[in-house]
């Protein structure tokens, strides 16, 4: 019988990652990211379905933390990393990618408006900046790991990823039917 028992320092190591994205500073912080998240949203499950969304959202979760940690250690800084910002600009990065025409405002200027694909230019931008110059205002290192993964994901990653999962899951479900009643893995209903 096949099973999977990650190493607990695997465990230790990684959680924190996917967690972090779900901790916030403050509740200003909070709200803030989950009003992005909210205007992005339905065009995200639009382009990926659900279920996608989520294993991107998740994904893009650790990858931007991943980047954080990386930059931090590079630099030797070591600000605690918290908040959803790196997985939602990998949301806001598909979005913008995937439509650089659509029209984008901000909130308390809605009579400015401009394309998405001029504002994602504009947010690489700022947060190259924020990241060479040394600005502590924002983890400038998970959004460029959040905004670069969206770009990716949208152009390559679901070609590569999401379109040929199809042998992975049939393998898998194989492995299931066949353990079923053998007293592993499988369910019995």
């Amino acid at each position: 019988m096949l099973t999977f028992k990650p190493a607990n320092w695997l465990v230790s190591l990684c959680s924190p990652m996917l967690l972090s994205t779900f901790s916030h500073f403050s509740l200003f912080h909070m709200a803030a990211n989950m009003y992005v998240l909210w205007s992005f949203s339905s065009s995200i499950v639009s382009l990926l379905g659900c279920e996608q969304f989520i294993a991107v959202y998740l994904s893009a979760g650790v990858i931007s933390t991943f980047v954080s940690y990386v930059a931090k250690m590079a630099t030797g800084r070591f600000e605690p990393s918290l908040g959803a910002s790196g997985a939602i600009m990998t949301v806001l990065a598909a979005v913008c990618t995937k439509m650089p025409e659509a029209k984008l405002a901000i909130i308390l200027l809605p009579m400015f408006t401009f394309t998405a694909g001029s504002a994602l230019k504009a947010i690489i931008a700022f947060d190259t900046a924020g990241l060479v110059l040394g600005w502590r205002l924002f983890d400038h290192a998970a959004h460029l790991g959040g905004a670069l993964f969206g770009m990716w994901y949208v152009t390559y990653g679901h070609e590569l990823i999401w379109k040929n999962r199809e042998p992975l899951v049939k393998a898998w479900h194989e492995m299931r039917t066949k353990n079923t009643g053998k007293g592993g893995g499988g369910r019995s209903n």
